[in-house]
Parts: structure tokens; sequence; C-alpha cells
């Protein structure tokens, strides 16, 4: 993980473990680190935090901790939503984690193989520890930081919406105690001439007085940046205006698609054409009020056909200032309900885990194009959206130095460039390549030479580390599981 996006549970873990009274070392592990020179050699126990793009890396790690003597532990979204698979390769696999599911696992302290033990609590925790308490663990990992420098917060877990794709979608909303935020603001003002806090939260603001109240209490009006993922039915002009005195300078909603999900973008059963000219307005008078607006959207959801891509392109013309970010649909095993119904359409495609970061590849098959036309309408997006007139556009569009220069890098790095460079080879694959198309046609189960060097590239001295059989997993693993819950009850 980057530094500045790294996440808290890790942290939170840390902070658990010591209050237990253990030794801790906290490791963000950005890739780059040397984790023999690191991670203490009489390490006991290991617990590591990953989302689902970093199971392989995780698997490998975990083996070579394991080779010289270690327990190891993984948590996070990918523990979540893969536990089948990851009971393999690790003593425990937790879903939702508490203290006192930390607890049993460090008293209990012992390997459990071929196949670890899962442990989940009933629901997500109620209170976490706060900045101050993690202080120690936060100043470390901002070392690795560049010159900017965000400290992680979050102000509630889950969320109110249900959208059918997300993680969250099943999971209760629940708000975090503002007395420690409050603490946590203050305690920042005496660490940093002018903060920035980036929420963790799934959707920010959902009490919306209750947070402003606590921010507005706790410091001076625009005494900190914040930054924050949002849906636009929060951000009314009355919102924007306290966010704004109160130094909000980023906001993330999500549009996701122009046929579905009206309720999170404030525009009921509108779609199409007139969901989108409701939406650029909005988005548009967002700018007016905080600096920096990327907007979020799902590429090839069952309700959206090839109209989709155009109208989109038509929002990047007409919201010039906002960042276009683009997630290629994407089933992550037993995230979300919907989920199940593409195992069981038999829609899902094997793809190893390490691919599953929303834009190396779609591990569900298009309802409504072929492969090449879809990667094709999603070429043309892409070099819509980042070509040389638009990043020009969206340079002069943009009032703020930090917010331009970020939107011309972004947009020219591996999220523009390097991406549209990707998909165009992908393409080219799909019509050239017999044994590529029927990997993405589930003919075979055989991963593309293209897929695994990239992979063995990607991970280096970190592959010979890799477990038998690591690359693959069953991809009908939610099904199976409750299919076979459904016949325990029948029996």
């Amino acid at each position: 993980m980057n530094a500045n996006f790294a996440s808290l549970m890790p942290q939170v873990i840390a902070t658990w473990c010591e209050q237990e009274g253990h030794h801790v070392t906290l490791v963000c592990f950005t890739g780059f680190e040397d984790l023999a020179k690191e991670v203490p050699d009489d390490v006991d126990i290991v617990f590591i935090g990953a989302f689902t793009q970093a199971a392989q890396t995780a698997y490998a790690l975990s083996n070579r901790f394991r080779a010289s003597g270690a327990v190891t532990v993984l948590g996070g979204p990918h523990a979540r939503c893969y536990p089948e698979d990851s009971v393999k390769y690790f003593d425990y696999v937790l879903g939702f984690t508490n203290k006192q599911i930390i607890r049993d696992v460090l008293q209990d302290c012992s390997p459990h193989r071929p196949l670890g033990q899962y442990l989940s609590a009933a629901e997500q925790p109620s209170d976490l520890p706060g900045v101050r308490e993690r202080w120690k663990f936060i100043e470390q990992t901002l070392r690795k930081a560049p010159l900017i420098k965000i400290v992680p917060m979050i102000g509630s877990m889950g969320c109110p919406y249900t959208c059918s794709f997300c993680i969250d979608s099943t999971v209760a909303y629940n708000p975090l105690n503002f007395e420690v935020i409050k603490e946590d603001l203050r305690f920042l003002m005496t660490r940093f001439k002018r903060p920035r806090v980036g929420w963790h939260d799934p959707n920010f603001g959902i009490r919306f007085e209750d947070y402003m109240g606590t921010i507005e209490e706790a410091v001076p009006p625009d005494s900190i940046d914040f930054i924050a993922e949002s849906s636009l039915s929060l951000l009314s002009e009355p919102h924007l205006k306290r966010l704004k005195k109160n130094g909000f300078k980023a906001i993330l909603p999500g549009i996701e698609s122009w046929y579905e999900l009206g309720n999170k973008s404030k525009t009921g059963s509108k779609q199409g054409e007139e969901k989108l000219r409701d939406v650029a307005k909005h988005v548009n008078m967002i700018l007016e009020y905080l600096p920096y607006v990327q907007t979020n959207f799902v590429l090839g959801m069952d309700g959206d056909g090839p109209e989709s891509f155009q109208l989109t392109k038509k929002f990047v013309d007409i919201t010039p200032a906002a960042f276009p970010a683009y997630s290629l649909l994407s089933a992550f095993g037993q995230a979300a309900p919907l989920n199940l119904e593409y195992q069981q359409d038999d829609r899902v495609i094997p793809f190893p885990f390490h691919f599953l970061n929303n834009n190396h590849a779609m591990n569900v098959k298009p309802k409504n194009y072929t492969w090449p036309e879809f990667y094709d309408q999603v070429i043309d997006l892409t070099a819509h959206s980042y070509s040389w007139s638009t990043i020009a556009r969206r340079f002069r569009a943009t009032t703020l130095r930090i917010p331009r220069w970020l939107n011309f890098v972004r947009a020219v790095s591996s999220e523009g460039f390097g991406r549209l460079k990707f998909y165009r080879e992908v393409r080219r694959l799909l019509e050239e390549d017999r044994a590529f198309r029927a990997y993405f046609e589930r003919e075979t189960t055989e991963l593309p030479a293209f897929y695994m060097n990239r992979l063995k590239n990607d991970l280096g001295e970190l592959w010979e580390w890799l477990p038998e059989g690591a690359i693959y997993h069953d991809h009908r693993a939610y099904l199976k599981t409750e299919q076979a819950k459904k016949t325990q009850k029948v029996i």
C-alpha cells in the first residue's frame, strides 16, 4: 500500500496487541521494503491485512513466515471475500474482527494446518483505537510518504445503501464515538501545522449534522484539510457550504451507472441522458465549493449498454474539472449477494487474485457485449477521458495548484495512459491469441502466458515462496458454500 492510503486496521491490530502486553512490529509493505530486515527474526505470530489484489503476495509471505516457525493470520477484505481459499495458506483467517477475536488468537497462537481456523465476530467492531492511541504506528507509516502526508481516520462502519456490487452493502451502518473523533482532531493540531485527514468511511457524512458539529467543536474552521468518499445524495448545496467552511478539499462521489443506483446520486428513477444532466449539474455545483472532485464509475454493469459509455464521455466534456475514475465490474467472492447470482449463471472467470484490482481484469462475463466489443468501448472512453485535449481542459478548469497537478499526473501515469496501453494489449490478444480468448470465454481454465508472466514479474523474489496451487482458486466457492448450508438445513 502507498503510505498515504495505508489501511486503519493493521494499526488497530498493532495497538490491540500492544494493549495485551505483546512486543509489536508494524510494517506498511509498499512493495519495496526488505522484509528480512524490517521483521524481527524471532517473530511468533504475523498478522497480514490484504485486499484481494495482494492475496498472492500475502500467501507467499505467509509461507515464508511459516517456514521460519511463525504462526500467520490473514485479515482484511480478502479474508472476508475468500475465506475458503485463505484457510489453505494461513493458520487463522479473520472476518469481522474485534478486540476479543484478536485476544483469542493471541491466547491460542498455535499452528492450524493443513486448514486454518476461520473466526469472525457477529458484526463490525463498535469502537476502534483513535489517532492518539495509534499515533506511533501512524507516524512510522507516514515517514514513507513523500511531501504530502495524509492521516487515516474513520467515523463509521458499514453503509445504509445497498449497492449490489459493494462489500459494505450488507453491513449495517454504525457511527463510531464522536468524542474520540473530537479528541483525535485536537491531537492532530498539536502534530501538524495544518493536518491532512483522509476519512476511510465507506460513505462519509450519513449523520451529517453530527459529523460537522463534531469537527466544529473540535477545531477552528478550515484548519484541517479533509478528504472523503461520499454520495451525491448527501452533497446538497447547504452541506457543501458547511464542508467548505470546515476545510474539506476533496470529495469522491460514486455515480457508478447511468441506469442504476439512482438513490446514491439523488436522481431517483431518472436514467440515461436525464440522469446525466442532473448529475453533471450537481458535480459542477460541488466544484464551486470544493477544489477536487473524483467521480467514480463501474463499467460493465448489467443494466448498462454501449450508450452508457457515450453518456460518460459526454459527462467528461461537461464537467471538465472533475477527475473520472473507472472500475471494471468485479465479483469479489462473498463480498456481495450479487456475486452469488454471477456464479449461479456461470459468468465468473477464475482470474488470479493478483489481477482483481478493478482495472487489470474483469472477472464477470459482460451481459450486453462480446469481450472485444466491451474492450472497444472501454478503450474509447479511456482514450477520450485522458486525451491531451481533455487533460488540457481539465487543467484549465481546475483552479488550485495541487489539484491541478494531481489531475495531470494521474492522467499521464499508470492510471490514465498506463491503463489505456494495457487495455489495448488485452484487446489485441482477444483478437489474435485463440488461447487468450478461450480463457475469457470460459472454455479453459489455463491461465494465459500474458497474465502468468506479469504475475511472476510482479511478485519478484516472492514468487519462489508462493505455495503450490496458490495461483488458482475455486471461483464458485461462494455458491458451493451456500448450497452446502441449504443441504444441511434440509437434513
